[in-house]
């Protein structure tokens, strides 16, 4: 499985969602998984994302999915980011 870092911007629906039931959060976290995509840690932060995310799936196909099908509900904006494991990058050099 590859690894993807999710960061998201709530929109204004989305902030209402998550104020009258933030468990909606985890309950989404399923709707990823029943795409082909596991979340791995998930952070909600300060400063320009609401979120990160940290996502395995099995190809970027699949990522892309799970990105457009949340972004498509208009409560949320997704950069995706494919991450590389450390060994691997610096295998690539040797």
């Amino acid at each position: 499985m590859a690894t993807y870092i999710l960061l998201s911007v709530m929109t204004d629906e989305g902030a209402g969602t998550v104020k009258k039931n933030p468990t909606r959060i985890k309950e989404v976290n399923k709707e990823i998984e029943s795409l082909g995509a596991k979340v791995v840690a998930q952070y909600a932060t300060l400063g320009r994302y609401d979120f990160v995310n940290i996502v395995e799936a099995p190809d970027n196909a699949t990522i892309a999915r799970v990105a457009v099908e949340l972004m498509s509900r208009g409560s949320i904006r997704i950069q995706t980011l494919a991450a590389i494991p450390m060994d691997e990058f610096i295998a690539k050099f040797k």
